[in-house]
């Protein structure tokens, strides 16, 4: 891991500067200054302590070039301030004004199609593009020099959300910017050719200014993986180098106060490798919109171990969630009664020491209109706004009793997450397109908890050398280096779970010789004891044709079967392929789950997909220690021997828990059951208790 940043928090406007901190995105700038009054009066009744502030402000700070008005914006702080509201000043440059386009469009992106993606939007600018940097690092000046010594903003708040609308710019601007990251990584032109395989569909480059953006290419024309892989990078490392350009602008000038930016975690999106920007932050910071249907709760958690692995376990930051519904889904389902609370504080059970929404007075008008905010559209009079009024008195209890900057327990179990895997997962030319690699972690991370097992989710990148199993679902890709350290973690001990694609291309998009998995030149292969020669594809598309194959074991197999055609002597076989739908594709007692022992640990191959439920069966036969528990437990600790036990229903029907030893700090839709220390949790229950051990 490259060197991080200093851990520094941000400090509320408490007599110590420590507690929750509870509030969220304050936009004043949609309504008119009447409302700011009426707005810190119910921010007080609700216990808000923070807000972000000016994220979508440019034009108001700068309404016309050059010409800044910040008299408006010194009242708002001046005023929170004073009601005891710290805030986490944005640098405004999300949306840019619409002067800025009309003088200068050479700064809007370019989609693959070649069409200039037009204003209106956020983030309608090139990471690359030297004219709207310029424009953006002196706002993020005029901001510094501004408030670099007011006492009430506590925090700087980096644009909003990297890469939400020009994650892929394919401008001139960007095609330069990649060839000189090209030129950076491979040093030589022919290394890329190798690196790209250009051999193939006589795609050979022989000079820098040769390579090109992967841009469409026709109907069904098929990028070069190799090539897109590399152009995932370059706009993760593009908008990466955007944001610490902003960054430094600022501390150059305000060097004391903390930076942050917040990523996008939960398990339908995670477009940035944010193994690389958490070192990038003085505390990391996240907005989690929640998965609509039965996954809502285990999705969170699941998001939330990542997150907490990329603070590395240090509290983290929740800038945004939603206290009910959102307006940019498919289906934008409302949250139950119960679900505002259980959420906010399901965060604060992961790590959390900061929970936000998006936003504090809902839009009257705009794109965001029907996004629930902490004060909706019924006002003050609302179960919504009762709602946050209630977690605010709960976050104030938590506070007082110091379960602030306390950090959560690890796991004995690390599910390995890696954002260039999902990258290549997306790809259009591997077996299936059906693969996901973030989407198979959250389904491990599920069958876990379904087992009465908790994971952690680590980037593969950092240090998981400590933990007990590691657990690797469709890592596609992993480099010889990668191997050599799973090989030296089982080699030590460590149990390590190899998943169905793990490990059938290196870091260049290279296929591994010699049969799979075929990454680290054959080792992958020799720590499991088992070689693979085809994938059996299943799908509805195959008319007539066997749509799942059986385990022995009891499992189904709908998507992937790899076809095992060698065993080492000493691997053994947990389960075969069985049956007439096995015999049908010639894999009948083809071992589809193995055991092998390697150094003075174990490899374990699951040579084909699985659901949660299958998951949960096997856990206890993968030396995963397990119960039936339908409630999730986590522990915070504080560093002078406070711990705090934190137990969450995950059903919809009243769960028991017993032997809670502790004073029960929050009891939320729950009560003590017909025993010493036994508790009822409801469903959308929560329980945290506190004792000095």
């Amino acid at each position: 891991m490259a060197a991080r940043r200093p851990f520094q928090w941000p400090a509320l406007l408490t007599s110590d500067g420590r507690g929750i901190a509870y509030g969220g995105d304050y936009n004043p700038d949609q309504w008119p200054d009447s409302a700011i009054d009426e707005d810190i009066r119910l921010m007080r009744l609700a216990h808000v302590n923070t807000v972000a502030l000016a994220i979508f402000s440019w034009d108001k700070i700068e309404p016309r070039e050059g010409e800044f008005t910040f008299d408006w914006l010194d009242r708002v702080i001046a005023k929170l301030g004073k009601a005891g509201i710290a805030v986490d000043l944005a640098s405004a440059t999300a949306s840019a004004p619409i002067w800025l386009y009309v003088k200068h469009p050479e700064v809007l992106p370019i989609d693959k199609y070649g069409h200039t993606v037009n204003p209106g939007s956020r983030q309608s600018w090139q990471p690359t593009s030297p004219v709207f940097r310029e424009y953006a690092l002196r706002l993020c000046r005029k901001l510094a020099e501004r408030y670099k010594d007011n006492p009430y903003v506590t925090a700087w708040h980096m644009g909003n959300e990297y890469g939400w609308n020009n994650r892929y710019d394919y401008s001139d601007n960007a095609l330069k910017a990649f060839r000189s990251w090209c030129k950076k990584k491979y040093g030589d032109i022919e290394t890329l050719n190798a690196a790209w395989g250009t051999a193939f569909w006589s795609q050979h480059v022989n000079d820098f200014s040769e390579v090109l953006l992967p841009r469409h290419m026709g109907g069904d024309a098929m990028v070069n993986p190799a090539q897109q892989l590399d152009y995932e990078r370059f706009g993760n490392d593009m908008l990466l180098d955007f944001y610490k350009a902003e960054r430094d602008a600022i501390a150059e000038i305000c060097p004391d106060k903390p930076f942050t930016t917040n990523f996008m975690v939960s398990t339908d999106q995670c477009c940035m490798d944010y193994a690389q920007w958490a070192g990038e932050v003085d505390f990391v910071s996240n907005d989690h919109y929640f998965h609509e249907g039965e996954s809502h709760l285990d999705e969170l958690l699941c998001s939330d171990a990542l997150m907490d692995s990329l603070a590395l376990g240090k509290p983290w930051y929740v800038m945004e969630h939603s206290t009910s519904a959102v307006q940019w889904k498919p289906l934008n389902t409302r949250k139950r009664h119960g679900e505002l609370m259980r959420d906010a504080l399901a965060h604060v059970a992961m790590g959390a020491d900061a929970i936000n929404f998006f936003q504090w007075r809902q839009s009257a008008s705009g794109a965001e209109a029907f996004h629930s905010a902490m004060l909706p559209h019924a006002g003050e009079d609302s179960k919504i706004f009762r709602g946050v009024c209630e977690l605010g008195e709960a976050l104030q209890t938590l506070s007082a009793a110091g379960i602030q900057g306390s950090e959560l327990e690890r796991s004995d179990t690390a599910i390995l997450f890696s954002a260039e895997s999902e990258w290549a997962t997306r790809s259009q030319t591997l077996p299936s397109m059906k693969l996901n690699h973030w989407h198979d972690v959250r389904d491990w991370y599920r069958g876990l908890l379904d087992a009465g097992h908790r994971a952690d989710v680590v980037p593969l990148a950092y240090d998981w050398s400590d933990y007990r199993t590691i657990i690797l679902p469709t890592v596609l890709m992993l480099s010889d280096n990668d191997v050599q350290r799973i090989a030296a973690f089982a080699q030590a001990g460590g149990t390590v779970i190899i998943g169905y694609a793990t490990g059938i291309i290196d870091d260049l998009f290279h296929v591994g010789l010699g049969g799979y998995p075929g990454a680290g030149q054959g080792l992958l292969r020799d720590m499991l004891g088992i070689r693979s020669e085809e994938f059996n594809i299943l799908g509805d598309e195959a008319e007539d044709e066997p749509h799942e194959i059986r385990l022995t074991n009891g499992i189904t197999s709908r998507l992937w079967q790899n076809d095992v055609t060698f065993i080492a002597t000493d691997t053994a076989v947990v389960a075969a392929y069985t049956g007439t739908e096995a015999a049908d594709w010639e894999l009948d007692a083809v071992p589809a789950i193995t055991s092998h022992p390697y150094g003075k640990g174990t490899a374990i191959y699951v040579g084909c997909d699985m659901d949660r439920h299958d998951i949960a069966l096997l856990v206890g036969a993968f030396g995963i220690e397990a119960d039936d528990s339908r409630a999730v437990h986590t522990i915070r600790r504080t560093a002078d021997g406070v711990r705090f036990d934190c137990y969450l229903n995950r059903d919809t029907q009243p769960v028991s828990v017993t032997d809670i030893d502790g004073d029960p700090i929050i009891a939320y839709r729950c009560g003590n059951g017909s025993t010493h220390g036994e508790y009822v949790l409801q469903r959308n229950s929560i329980l945290i208790t506190k004792r000095v051990e």
